[in-house]
């Protein structure tokens, strides 16, 4: 439960540079929440993919296991208890089926329980300038879903990495109460390079809202390198937190009575309307030329 007043708390984001085996995962991961929760942290965030890092398809499946006996899932569930905080598992890679796996998140309580999980909607299927090649969607099920989980301090809408580039996303969830959103996150170097801290500062200053983002960062054993970088910023877009590159904890104290001053600065989520579109000229003329 929170040490603080009902409405702050101590946020600590996990970075990461996750390889190929479970357990060492699970490991780094966990010296990291203790580290977080030795500097005060009341809610703790890891990155996408905590357990498993991976581009080869039968590596994969070989490595993913389902929910009800993720060891991942019940090695953090159980840490959640132990130390008796509020951990949110960026994502889990959670096996559904033989041909298709879930990037899902996890939500737990002090009490070791699973109170919300959201799988990621949006899939990373992308051709980068440099080469790189990704087709999220061939091994991942997207999820249909958007969630708002409970914490003791207001509501904390849920998204993962490539979720990050859809802002009508996180503008349904603060209209369906969420005070903070998450974007656990797995970028590339190449595009967190180029739109990371831009793209996190806008969604804070659009949805109104505290935003935090547990990144992984580095040279992966599987070859690809990510970003890094976490992040948590405020609802007015200033950067409170950001890390670098190597495994690492940041820590911001978050302090919601902020919300509604913002809110009722620039009260824009109140000023959202609906509206047709009209085409103007011979547009479909000219856009199959």
């Amino acid at each position: 439960m929170s040490r603080g007043p009902s409405n702050s708390f101590r946020a600590g984001l996990v970075q990461m540079c996750a390889g190929r085996d479970v357990a060492h995962n699970i490991s780094d991961a966990t010296a990291l929440i203790r580290e977080a929760v030795s500097g005060g942290a009341d809610y703790v965030q890891t990155p996408e993919t905590t357990n498993l890092m991976e581009l080869d398809r039968a590596r994969l499946f070989a490595a993913a296991e389902p929910e009800h006996a993720n060891a991942a899932l019940q090695r953090f569930s159980d840490l959640a208890r132990e130390l008796s905080i509020w951990l949110h598992l960026g994502s889990l890679v959670v096996k559904v089926s033989e041909e298709k796996l879930a990037n899902r998140a996890y939500v737990i309580s002090p009490a070791g329980d699973v109170t919300a999980r959201y799988d990621k909607i949006h899939m990373f299927d992308v051709d980068l300038p440099n080469g790189e090649k990704y087709r999220e969607s061939a091994n991942y099920e997207p999820g249909s879903q958007a969630v708002v989980a409970g914490l003791p301090w207001g509501g904390l809408g849920l998204s993962i990495c490539y979720d990050l580039r859809f802002p009508n996303l996180y503008r349904t969830l603060a209209h369906a109460g969420a005070v903070m959103l998450a974007v656990p996150a797995a970028f590339t170097r190449l595009t967190g390079e180029a739109h990371w801290v831009t793209l996190l500062r806008a969604r804070a200053i659009e949805a109104q809202c505290f935003v935090m983002a547990a990144a992984q960062g580095g040279l992966h054993e599987h070859g690809r390198e990510t970003f890094g970088h976490s992040l948590i910023v405020a609802p007015w877009g200033e950067v409170l937190a950001e890390g670098g590159v190597h495994p690492s904890v940041i820590f911001a104290d978050i302090d919601l009575s902020r919300i509604a001053d913002v809110r009722s600065r620039v009260p824009s989520l109140r000023h959202d309307r609906t509206f047709d579109v009209i085409h103007a000229g011979n547009v479909a003329a000219e856009s199959a030329s």
